[in-house]
């Protein structure tokens, strides 16, 4: 039943994704230029809704959180290659999905090369686990849990920054 409620899930994220227009390479590019803020607006409205639906279903006792150690090293080089992955296609991992389910066939490149350095990281796998991955290992950590506040506050707090974020944007008519 899980692979049936991730299916549904990831098809409902895709057709909003679809309806978003952030599938579009043009928006792709007016993000990474930051002159169009539609992704940024699209990614936020999604953290938004998850932080809500990961804590309504923890407190009714549906779910249980499993957080994955915080590594500094981890997540800049990871970020870096992400960020220079996303810039050189004009695609991230999902979008590059969606873009396919639209026909658009440029993005298979980025597939392509998301395979391609998904295999050279399993080969390098065990020099990153000596370095990389021991670069700031922070442990298992929430954002509030490092705040020591209820996750409620830093939602609600996390929820007005970006409401403030939307509107900025919208003033700018980005």
């Amino acid at each position: 039943m899980e692979l049936v409620y991730g299916a549904i899930t990831g098809v409902l994220f895709g057709f909003l994704m679809q309806k978003a227009q952030v599938l579009r390479y043009d928006k792709q590019v007016g993000a990474l230029r930051l002159v169009d803020f539609t992704i940024v607006k699209f990614m936020l409205s999604t953290v938004i809704v998850a932080m809500v639906g990961i804590y309504v279903l923890k407190d009714q006792g549906l779910l249980q959180l499993s957080v994955k150690t915080a590594i500094v090293g981890a997540n800049v080089v990871g970020g870096i290659f992400f960020g220079l992955g996303w810039a050189i296609v004009g695609y991230c991992p999902a979008t590059a999905a969606g873009a396919v389910g639209e026909g658009r066939w440029d993005a298979l490149f980025g597939i392509l090369g998301m395979l391609a350095g998904a295999m050279v990281y399993a080969e390098a796998y065990p020099l990153v686990k000596k370095t990389i991955l021991t670069w700031g290992n922070l442990g298992k950590i929430t954002l509030p849990e490092v705040l020591g506040a209820d996750p409620w506050w830093v939602i609600g707090v996390l929820t007005v920054i970006c409401a403030v974020l939307f509107l900025l944007f919208e003033v700018r008519k980005a």
